[in-house]
C-alpha cells in the first residue's frame, strides 16, 4: 500500500499537497476509492481511503489508527566517520531500512572526506532527502533524521544511551552489551582508516564501550549495517 509522511492528520480526513500530492495522481495514477497510509512522523499509521484528488491536492478518509509495526523498540543513533566518495549515500539508505533513529555525520582524525560549510549544507540537504526515501520504502513510522556534521568529540557529548564504539582493535560482543529492555543506543563507526587509540579512550573515558563486529575487518560502508542488524538481533527487533 502507498505510503506518505504529512506533518498534520486530523481525526477523520487529510490532505495531501505539492510534490506528493503529483506524485499519487501522475506517477502511481491512483484514484478515488484506493487505499492509502499516511504517517504522522510519530510512529503512528493512519489508513485512509481517496475521497478526492487533482493535480494540486489529495483528500484522503482516515479509516483507521494504528501505531506502526516497523518502528524498533530501541532507539539507536549512528554516529558515522565521514566516509569517502558517495558512500554515505548507501550507509544512510541501508541504515535506514534497518530502523535506526538519527544519523550523526562527523569529522575524526582520519577522515579524509571534510567538507566546508556550504559544500555540508548541501550534502546534510541530499543526505535527509534519501533517508526520507527510504523510510517511505521500508515502511518506517518516522523520518530518521540526519543532523549537521560534528567533530567526534562533540557526537560523543550529544550521545545518548548507552554508548558502543565499533573498533577493529577488539572489544565486546553485542549479545553481551545489549538486551531487549536498552532502549537508547548510540553507536560510533569510523571512516575509512578506522578511530585512533585517543579516539577510542575519549569515548571510554565517557563511559562508552569498544565492541567487535568479529574477526574480520569490514568496510566503513559495511560496519554500520552489521552493527544495526546484530544490535535489532539483541534487542529482539528482528
Amino acid at each position: 500500500m502507498p505510503r506518505f509522511f504529512i506533518d498534520t492528520i486530523p481525526d477523520d480526513e487529510a490532505i495531501i499537497k505539492g510534490e506528493d500530492a503529483k506524485h499519487i495522481e501522475k506517477s502511481l495514477r491512483m484514484t478515488v476509492g484506493e487505499k492509502i497510509t499516511l504517517c504522522d512522523c510519530l510512529g503512528n499509521d493512519y489508513l485512509g481511503e481517496i475521497a478526492q484528488m487533482s493535480s494540486d491536492f489529495v483528500r484522503v478518509k482516515i479509516m483507521e489508527i494504528q501505531k506502526s509495526f516497523a518502528e524498533p523498540t530501541v532507539k539507536v543513533t549512528l554516529c558515522q566517520g565521514l566516509p569517502k566518495n558517495d558512500k554515505m549515500d548507501w550507509i544512510i539508505q541501508k541504515s535506514v531500512e534497518l530502523g535506526v533513529s538519527q544519523i550523526q555525520p562527523m569529522e575524526t582524525s582520519r577522515c579524509v572526506s571534510r567538507p566546508d560549510r556550504k559544500a555540508a549544507e548541501k550534502k546534510i540537504a541530499r543526505w535527509q532527502k534519501i533517508a526520507l526515501e527510504a523510510a517511505k520504502q521500508s515502511g518506517r513510522g518516522i523520518i530518521p533524521k540526519v543532523k549537521p556534521i560534528v567533530l567526534f568529540k562533540k557526537a560523543i557529548q550529544n550521545a545518548e544511551g548507552k554508548k558502543v564504539l565499533f573498533y577493529e582493535g577488539g572489544g565486546e560482543k553485542i549479545r553481551t552489551l545489549l538486551s531487549p529492555q536498552d532502549q537508547k543506543v548510540t553507536i560510533f563507526i569510523g571512516p575509512e582508516g578506522g578511530f585512533s587509540q585517543e579516539e577510542v579512550q575519549m569515548v571510554t573515558e565517557s563511559g562508552g564501550v569498544p565492541a567487535t563486529l568479529g574477526p574480520r575487518i569490514l568496510r566503513t560502508e559495511t560496519a554500520p549495517l552489521a552493527a544495526l542488524t546484530a544490535i535489532m538481533m539483541a534487542t529482539d527487533n528482528l
